[in-house]
């Protein structure tokens, strides 16, 4: 099998003509109904979330694990953003349509957002890819779905504002599938979802919705190295170092100083390697200046990230963010990756979802004190990047969000797959949104009890937390 179809397994049928295709896609309902997609099994075939996250925790810092759970633990919404292994599991043991695509792997709300494309506009897209991995489209959709009513929940939504919410993102998706679906292969290569358009679905009238609307764009736009250079670095000594701000940013102890910093220095080579060559000429206008640790996410605390300012010779600042690069967690049920580095893995497959990605996405490796590999994706820290708070959206925004996020989906499943194929396979009425609806319900019935049981085994004191937000 070809990497491309390993991707897509049908990439063959996409040369066929379009009414084969959705004829394909129709075809496969008879294997797997749209009905069993709304089943999330029995909790006796549910793994053990906790047990699940601890073998997680193995493989992570021990310093950090108690500020992971401690991340996690307000909320069910805060639970399932860091629970993306307990989901995989679940995923695993349900109806699949063999209907593949480049999945995000973590489709959940809070991972759409702004960031600048490289012409400098902002764009509006999916933005966290740790976990991805070819896999069933539905997958992705399952989690977004779950994510939402979870979400409405958490924000004290009724249980119709909820469904609304999550119908919405939906429809979205299925009515976009059908649009990309007829558009040439060129047209959806070069399609892009832009900032103000995201933003303008969101409904609303009046000079406080306007100035609402101003202030997500206007505090994405701020967040550059410039304006991390101000927040995140001082001046001590007659030198620029980045200032700690424990438990979200630390300095490296003096014992792990020299080793740090020789490791960032080394591999940032490897680093520059995977860059195009007119990205290397760029990069290597900029020299190494500090190296610091952050903390970063929910899911992901534990994992290694260090930040890095760099700087040119005119005074410059580039601030960049090596992040570490695990297994996906989808990997146990769908196969390893192609790639045999999983900083790659990360890289190629945001690339292949994003319509456009961070001009300085590269990956590289360095071996431990012990000479185990980590592997690790490089990315700018602060490039435009801003989200909407999700825990402060009311129903009408929330729903009108939820929209925004399913047609982004849609599209990211397009860029990979097969949206003629998908579009037969879901059709044109409800059925598919009510049956995601009722997975979604189900599947936040089951999160707020995994939620439950964490929050108990913090109280037995069977696990520490360190609590930060």
């Amino acid at each position: 099998m070809s990497a491309i179809d390993r991707i897509n397994p049908f990439s063959t049928q996409c040369r066929r003509p379009p009414g084969e295709r959705f004829d394909a896609g129709r075809s496969q309902r008879e294997s797997v109904p749209l009905e069993a997609h709304a089943e999330v099994g029995s909790d006796a075939e549910h793994a053990d979330p906790l047990a699940i996250l601890a073998q997680q925790d193995s493989s992570r810092l021990p310093e950090l694990i108690p500020l992971r759970y401690g991340r996690m633990s307000p909320s069910p919404f805060t639970f399932l953003r860091g629970a993306a292994a307990v989901m995989a599991s679940d995923l695993a043991a349900g109806a699949r349509t063999g209907l593949w695509v480049e999945l995000c792997g973590d489709a959940h709300l809070g991972n759409f957002r702004w960031y600048h494309a490289p012409d400098r506009e902002l764009v509006f897209d999916l933005n966290d890819f740790d976990e991805t991995l070819p896999g069933p489209f539905e997958w992705d959709v399952k989690r977004l779905a779950a994510s939402i009513t979870v979400s409405a929940r958490t924000n004290g939504l009724s249980p119709r504002e909820a469904r609304s919410a999550t119908r919405s993102a939906m429809r979205n998706f299925r009515e976009f599938i059908a649009e990309t679906a007829e558009l040439s292969p060129l047209a959806l290569y070069y399609y892009r979802f832009e900032s103000k358009a995201a933003l303008e679905q969101i409904e609303g009238h009046g000079k406080k919705h306007r100035k609402w609307k101003e202030e997500v764009l206007s505090k994405a736009s701020r967040k550059n190295s410039l304006r991390a250079l101000d927040k995140l670095t001082d001046v001590i000594d007659g030198r620029r170092v980045i200032v700690p701000d424990p438990p979200r940013i630390v300095r490296i102890d003096e014992e792990l100083a020299a080793a740090e910093t020789g490791a960032a220095s080394a591999f940032f080579e490897n680093y520059r390697e995977s860059l195009p060559l007119d990205r290397r000429m760029l990069i290597d206008r900029f020299s190494l200046v500090d190296v610091a640790r952050k903390v970063v996410g929910v899911g992901s605390v534990g994992t290694r990230c260090l930040i890095v300012l760099l700087e040119a010779g005119d005074g410059t600042p580039l601030f960049l963010q090596f992040k570490q690069a695990t297994a996906s967690v989808l990997e146990p049920y769908l196969g390893a990756s192609l790639h045999e580095q999983a900083g790659q893995r990360v890289v190629e497959g945001q690339r292949l979802i994003q319509a456009t990605s961070d001009v300085l996405l590269g990956w590289a490796r360095y071996q431990d004190e012990d000479g185990d590999p980590i592997d690790f994706y490089f990315r700018q820290l602060w490039d435009g990047k801003g989200k909407i708070d999700v825990d402060e959206l009311g129903p009408k925004r929330l729903a009108a969000f939820a929209g925004i996020c399913g047609k982004t989906l849609a599209f990211a499943h397009a860029r990979s797959g097969d949206a003629m194929m998908i579009r037969g396979y879901i059709g044109d009425d409800e059925t598919f949104d009510d049956v995601m609806v009722e997975f979604a319900e189900r599947y936040a019935d089951r999160t707020e009890r995994d939620h439950a049981q964490l929050c108990q085994a913090i109280d037995d004191g069977a696990i520490e937390v360190i609590r930060d937000i």
